[in-house]
């Protein structure tokens, strides 16, 4: 009998949401940015990419099809016991993926008017997303969901902090 099926986060993001019920690719999109759009990003591309390979290992079977062509996915037994796996195995430490990081790293090739715009529209987008999260936290009981929210709320105001570094020129 062969061993379980080694699955990467984004994989896991999709089998961890599917444990919901049947989703369609667009949904998961939606519902990956809702869930976890704070601290992990899931295009719309990958999810594309993701699904027929999780299909074809098993871990997913064709659901009901559904308006303009859409297709819903449902996760197998074995798709849950690869999930599990994948949660076991945690451990180890995570490398930040911030665009907006990058972004500033690199500000120097950029005109001082140009500069500014990306500073003053990240301030904007990053207090309604600090507004967000501080709902979200607010409103959660689960134990291990609190402390995914509160790290949330901490991770925007280090960027709002990040970003009230930047001397105005």
């Amino acid at each position: 009998m062969p061993g379980p099926t080694a699955v990467n986060a984004t994989a896991a993001a999709l089998l961890g949401l599917l444990h919901s019920g049947p989703m369609t690719g667009g949904q998961l999109v939606a519902a990956a940015g809702e869930q976890f759009g704070s601290f992990f990003s899931v295009t719309r591309s990958q999810v594309y990419r993701e699904l027929p390979a999780l299909a074809e290992a098993g871990l997913l079977r064709l659901g009901k099809q559904g308006p303009r062509a859409s297709q819903q996915y449902v996760i197998t037994a074995a798709g849950k016991r690869a999930f599990k796996n994948w949660l076991t195995a945690g451990g180890g430490s995570d490398a930040l993926r911030s665009p907006l990081v990058l972004r500033l790293l690199h500000a120097g090739s950029l005109t001082q008017k140009q500069r500014a715009e990306l500073v003053r529209s990240s301030r904007e987008a990053y207090a309604a997303r600090l507004d967000a999260a501080r709902a979200a936290a607010k409103g959660e009981s689960d134990p291990y969901r609190k402390a995914v929210a509160d790290f949330a709320v901490a991770h925007t105001r280090a960027m709002v902090k990040l970003l009230d570094a930047i001397p105005e020129e």
